[in-house]
């Protein structure tokens, strides 16, 4: 990969056209000149929609030549003052598929592709220092990565067990249609077509169809249904046709809970 001219994709929580974005990009620019760089954002300090996303890039038809560098650092790993802005762990990963990553280890980022990792590796850089670590100094960590100077930035090998499983029944992500996507995978869910459900989100609860597609309802209908993410398992969506969920349920934040039974 180090032959080829990589693409860069920056996974972060900095904000949509966020300054911190253009420096980040900046950088890596100044460093590897050749790269072509393109940033998506997460919600601020959202570890599980950070992981989703991780796993959409890198797991189903990921581009030629794709790098992930990823940065949601909430910093929660210690409740204690940390010392020179120190927070979680920037780590290496390669993928079964070959994919390869450089990305902080907090919370949720790398749970949905924990199965699918084949090394997993602390990097040899600062992690404190800089309240901009991701701008500062791992973007020199990565390159110097990219550019085949592993034996220099890799450290120690990590346990995957210090990820935790993605948890059931969450918010993970909501897209510009307003349709919220779940952490539910369709096979965890034995509804029939049509079928009548209670749903709550964000403390409202709303009526709702189970559907095998998403215009399998009319107009106006409150569908849970299979979406277009998660690959052969595909995650459930809560969407409101020809309107938007989101705002239906009151604009909930990502990762709160998902309740839903049949109605009765």
């Amino acid at each position: 990969m180090a032959a080829k001219v990589p693409f860069i994709h920056i996974v972060a929580d900095y904000g949509t056209g966020d300054l911190a974005f253009a420096e980040v990009i900046q950088r890596f620019k100044q460093l590897l000149p050749q790269a072509e760089v393109f940033a998506t954002s997460t919600p601020p300090f959202s570890t599980l929609n950070t992981g989703f996303c991780l796993a959409q890039l890198t797991l189903y038809n990921p581009s030629q030549n794709l790098f992930i560098y990823s940065n949601t650092a909430p910093r929660k790993d210690n409740p204690q003052k940390r010392l020179q802005n120190e927070g979680e762990k920037f780590v290496y990963l390669k993928l079964e598929n070959g994919v390869e990553i450089c990305a902080v280890n907090a919370g949720y980022c790398l749970s949905f592709i924990k199965s699918h990792i084949k090394k997993l590796q602390l990097v040899n850089v600062k992690h404190s220092g800089s309240q901009f670590r991701s701008r500062d100094f791992w973007p020199q960590a990565a390159v110097g990565i990219l550019s085949g100077k592993k034996l220099k930035y890799l450290g120690p090998p990590i346990s995957k067990t210090t990820i935790p499983e993605v948890p059931p029944n969450r918010l993970m992500h909501i897209d510009s249609y307003g349709n919220l996507k779940t952490t539910v995978r369709s096979s965890k869910v034995k509804f029939k077509p049509g079928e009548k459900l209670r749903i709550t989100i964000n403390h409202l609860t709303h009526t709702a169809y189970y559907a095998n597609g998403n215009f399998a309802v009319k107009a106006g209908d409150l569908a849970f249904a299979p979406g277009s993410s998660g690959g052969p398992d595909p995650f459930i969506e809560v969407f409101l046709r020809s309107g938007n969920a989101y705002l239906h349920f009151g604009k909930p934040p990502v990762e709160s809970e998902i309740d839903f039974e049949r109605f009765s």
